[in-house]
C-alpha cells in the first residue's frame, strides 16, 4: 500500500518512519494538500494530513479521482475535512483524539507563565547585560480567577494544573465535567459570567460554526480590563482585527497565542528572509504584551510518537480491510 503523507515536517519524519510497522511505501511531500496539490496523491491508497492542510469538497473529489480511499489525520481536529463529502464518496477518515492532552496543557500554562512574568523580555534584557527589573512586575497567580471555555481533555487539565496554582476554577461548557467539579472546585457558568468575572481566559473549545469568532468585539467588551486571554485550540476562534484594537485599547492586557486563524502557509514554516505579507500577524508582533508560537503546543516527544502509532494503527486496520479504532463517522 503507498501512503501520501502531505505538509510533512522535518521533525516528524523519523516518528512516522519508525512506527511504519508494516512496512508500507511512504511517499514524503512537504506541500500542502489543496486543490492544486491533491493530484501528487496519485497512486496511493491513503493520505496523511495535518492541521493546514485542504480537505475541503473540491479536494477530497480530486483526492477520489486519483485513487485515494482513505484519510488519516496525524491531529485531534478535523474541521478542515468536509466529513459528508467524504462519507458520499466512501473515503474513510480517521484521526489521533489523544496524542497528548498534557503536551498542549502544559504549553498553555508556560504561555501564561511567561507573559505574567514577562520572561521573555527579561531573557533579553539580561543577555544585553541590563539587569534592571523596571517594567517586569506581574502578577500572583494565586488567587485569580482562571476561566476555561471548553473542559474536555486539554481543558480540564489546564483547569487542574492552575487549581494547584491557587486559581478559582470558572468554566463554561455545554457539558460539564462532574469529575473536575470534584476534584477542583470548579464551578460552571454561562459564557458571559466567565468572560466577565475571569483574570485569565483559556480557549479549548473545538472550531465549528458554532464557536467560530467566539472571541469577538461583543465579547471582548464583556471582559475585565487587563485580561489575559490564551488561546492553544484553533485560530478560527479569536477574530485577530477585534483582538488587536482590544489590545489597542488596555482591555486585553496579555495575549498568548499559539494557533492563528490565517496560520495556513505561514506557521511551520521558515519565513526569515522574506518579507512578511500578513499585516496582521505584524501587528501582533509589535505589541510588547503578545507572545505568540507558531503551533508548537502538541510538540513533545510522548505526542509525536503516539501521533505516528495511532495514525498506523488506523491505517493497518484499513490495509486488513478493517474500520479504523479512531474512524471518525459524520454525528460524532
Amino acid at each position: 500500500m503507498k501512503i501520501t503523507i502531505f505538509d510533512t515536517l522535518k521533525f516528524e519524519r523519523p516518528y512516522l518512519t519508525e512506527y511504519n510497522k508494516q512496512g508500507f511505501e511512504l511517499n514524503f511531500l512537504e506541500t500542502e494538500l489543496n486543490e492544486k496539490t491533491a493530484v501528487l496523491a496519485g497512486g496511493s491508497e491513503v493520505v496523511i494530513i495535518f492541521v493546514n492542510d485542504d480537505a475541503s469538497a473540491p479536494v477530497l473529489q480530486k483526492l477520489h479521482d486519483v485513487g485515494v480511499k482513505h484519510l488519516a489525520l496525524r491531529m485531534a481536529g478535523f474541521n478542515n475535512v468536509d466529513l459528508k463529502k467524504a462519507k458520499e464518496l466512501g473515503i474513510s477518515v480517521a484521526n489521533v483524539p489523544d496524542y497528548s492532552p498534557w503536551a498542549v496543557a502544559e504549553h498553555t500554562v508556560a504561555l501564561m507563565l511567561a507573559l505574567n512574568r514577562k520572561l521573555i523580555r527579561a531573557n533579553n534584557r539580561v543577555r544585553d547585560l541590563n539587569f534592571s527589573l523596571n517594567g517586569l512586575i506581574g502578577f500572583d497567580m494565586h488567587g485569580k480567577t482562571a476561566g476555561i471555555l471548553g473542559t474536555g481533555k486539554i481543558g480540564a487539565i489546564v483547569a487542574r494544573i492552575l487549581y494547584g496554582f491557587g486559581c478559582k476554577i470558572l468554566c463554561f461548557d455545554v457539558k460539564e465535567n462532574e469529575e473536575l467539579k470534584e476534584q477542583c472546585d470548579v464551578e460552571y457558568a454561562p459564557l458571559e459570567e466567565v468572560l466577565s468575572r475571569a483574570d485569565i481566559i483559556s480557549l479549548h473549545t473545538p472550531l465549528n460554526e458554532h464557536t467560530k469568532y467566539l472571541i469577538n468585539e461583543e465579547t471582548i467588551e464583556l471582559m475585565k480590563d487587563g485580561v489575559m486571554l490564551i488561546n492553544t485550540s484553533r485560530g478560527g476562534l479569536v477574530d485577530t482585527q477585534k483582538v488587536i484594537s482590544g489590545l489597542k485599547s488596555g482591555k486585553i492586557g496579555y495575549l498568548g497565542l499559539d494557533v492563528y486563524e490565517e496560520e495556513e502557509g505561514l506557521f511551520f514554516h521558515d519565513h526569515s528572509e522574506d518579507i512578511l505579507q500578513d499585516d496582521m500577524i505584524a501587528r501582533l508582533l509589535s505589541f510588547p504584551n503578545v507572545l505568540v508560537t507558531s503551533h508548537q503546543a502538541f510538540l513533545t516527544e510522548t505526542a509525536l510518537r503516539n501521533i505516528a502509532e495511532t495514525t498506523f494503527e488506523n491505517i493497518a486496520a484499513w490495509s486488513e480491510g478493517k474500520k479504523a479504532k479512531q474512524q471518525i463517522e459524520i454525528g460524532d
